[in-house]
């Protein structure tokens, strides 16, 4: 069942690759206030690592939900979004709390915090693996 939220959205995200590096993939969920959700999986069919997967994958949900907001005549400046993913890495280095050292990594940091910083309100939270598993099915 869905939890009530305070946020205007809420993405879910997770990313990995088989093989690391190998094949890339991903899958995200976008659930608006009153519940409702999209799904989307992603095949990169890139070799990445489980890293750069995970930065791809939230970077194409953040791409999408602006894309969505600026289709409905609005601005993503207007909404408070929460994101959820599994990887204590990349939610750190998007607060800020862990630096990005690998410069593969950097550009995709970058990219993932200018989308964020189009929002009104941001918050970043880790959520177990076995939360994400069983929200997005892998």
């Amino acid at each position: 069942m869905t939890q009530p939220t305070t946020f205007d959205y809420v993405i879910i995200f997770d990313g990995g690759s088989r093989g690391n590096p190998g094949p890339g993939y991903g899958s995200y969920i976008i659930r608006t206030r009153d519940g409702r959700e999209d799904r989307c999986r992603l095949n990169f069919e890139e070799k990445m690592t489980n890293n750069e997967a995970e930065y791809r994958t939230l970077i194409a949900a953040l791409d999408d939900l602006i894309d969505r907001i600026r289709k409905a005549g609005k601005d993503p400046s207007a909404f408070a979004l929460e994101v959820r993913g599994d990887s204590q890495l990349i939610i750190a280095q998007l607060r800020g709390t862990f630096r990005v050292r690998a410069p593969h990594l950097r550009p995709l940091q970058e990219a993932a915090h200018e989308r964020l910083s189009r929002f009104r309100k941001v918050r970043l939270v880790w959520q177990p693996r076995a939360v994400s598993a069983s929200e997005l099915g892998h």
